[in-house]
C-alpha cells in the first residue's frame, strides 16, 4: 500500500490565482513593491510626532495650525495620512476593476485572494470541517477525517489502519471556502482496494457531496481528471487558486514502482463548488 505523496505548499508565495491572461510577473512585483511602500509611507506619517510650538513665534493666523514642518487648514482636517490610505484604495478598486473588464492580472495574487467575485455565481460557505464524503458516480460514502503534514513536509496520508477513509487537510481551506480544500485517500492496500480505487473514473460534470459538521452539504463538480508524476506535482494548481470555492481529490495511480514511493502518480481530481444544502 502507498498514499499520495503531495508536497505541502510552502508559506511565503501566497495564493495564486488562475486568469484567461497573465501580464510578467515583473510588472506584478512592481505593483507588489508600490503598495507596499505606501502602505510604509502612511504608517510612518500616522506615527509621526507633532513638535513643539516655539513659544517666541507669531501667533498663527486664524483657521491654519502648525504640525510639525507642515501646514494643515481647518481644525478637522483629515491629514496627509487619511489622504494617503484614501488614495491607496481608489488605486486598488481602480485596479480591480481594470481585472474585471480586461481579464489582465495587475494585483499581486496574495493582496486580493477571496476579494474578487467568483468566475460564476457560487455558493460561499462558512469554515466547517468536513465529516464524510459521497460520489454516486463511483458508489463511494465514506468517513472523513483530519490529516496535517508528513515528516518529509508532504501532506499526510491516511493511517493504514484507516484506508477505506478519506483525509482532510487540515492547513487548507475547509469544502465550501475560497480556495482548494484537499482530500486525500489510499488507491488499495495489501488486501485489497482502498477509498479511493475508483477516483480515475471520474468526468467532467460528476458531482462529489462532503457533509460538513455543522450539517450541511457541500456539492462539487468535477472540472477534470489528471495524472502527474508524483515528483513534477502542479502545486500551484492543486493549492493556488483562490478565485472561488474548490476541491481536490488525490490518490495514487500510473505504475508501481514499489519503496518509499509506491505508484509513479497522483490522480487528481479539481472540482468547484456548484450547490450547497
Amino acid at each position: 500500500m502507498s498514499g499520495p505523496r503531495v508536497p505541502a505548499p510552502e508559506p511565503g508565495p501566497g495564493p495564486r490565482r488562475t486568469t484567461a491572461r497573465r501580464v510578467p510577473r515583473a510588472w506584478r512585483r512592481v505593483v507588489g513593491t508600490a503598495l507596499g511602500r505606501l502602505g510604509r509611507v502612511a504608517a510612518q506619517m500616522g506615527s509621526a510626532s507633532v513638535s513643539t510650538p516655539d513659544p517666541a513665534a507669531p501667533p498663527l493666523p486664524p483657521g491654519r495650525r502648525q504640525v510639525g514642518r507642515r501646514w494643515r487648514y481647518g481644525r478637522h482636517s483629515p491629514g496627509v495620512p487619511v489622504l494617503v490610505i484614501g488614495s491607496l484604495m481608489l488605486l486598488i478598486v481602480t485596479m480591480l476593476g481594470v481585472e474585471r473588464l480586461t481579464g489582465v492580472n495587475l494585483l499581486p495574487d496574495r493582496f486580493i485572494a477571496g476579494l474578487a467575485r467568483p468566475p460564476k455565481e457560487y455558493p460561499l460557505l462558512s469554515a466547517s470541517e468536513p465529516v464524510s464524503i459521497q460520489i454516486g458516480k463511483i458508489d463511494l460514502a465514506a468517513p472523513v477525517h483530519n490529516v496535517g503534514i508528513a515528516a518529509d513536509g508532504s501532506v499526510a496520508a491516511p493511517p493504514a489502519e484507516r484506508a477505506q477513509e478519506a483525509g482532510w487537510y487540515d492547513q487548507g481551506p475547509t469544502p465550501g471556502q475560497y480556495g482548494p480544500a484537499v482530500i486525500v485517500g489510499h488507491v488499495d492496500t495489501s488486501t485489497g482496494p482502498a477509498v479511493f480505487q475508483d477516483l480515475r473514473e471520474l468526468r467532467a460534470g460528476d458531482r462529489v457531496e462532503v457533509a460538513r459538521s455543522d450539517g450541511s452539504v457541500a456539492v462539487f463538480e468535477v472540472e477534470r481528471v489528471g495524472r502527474y508524476d508524483k515528483e513534477q506535482l502542479p502545486a500551484d494548481d492543486v493549492f493556488g487558486d483562490f478565485s472561488r470555492p474548490q476541491l481536490r481529490l488525490i490518490t495514487c495511480g500510473g505504475r508501481w514502482v514499489g519503496g518509499d514511493t509506491g505508484y509513479a502518480d497522483n490522480v487528481i481530481v479539481f472540482a468547484s463548488l456548484v450547490q450547497a444544502r
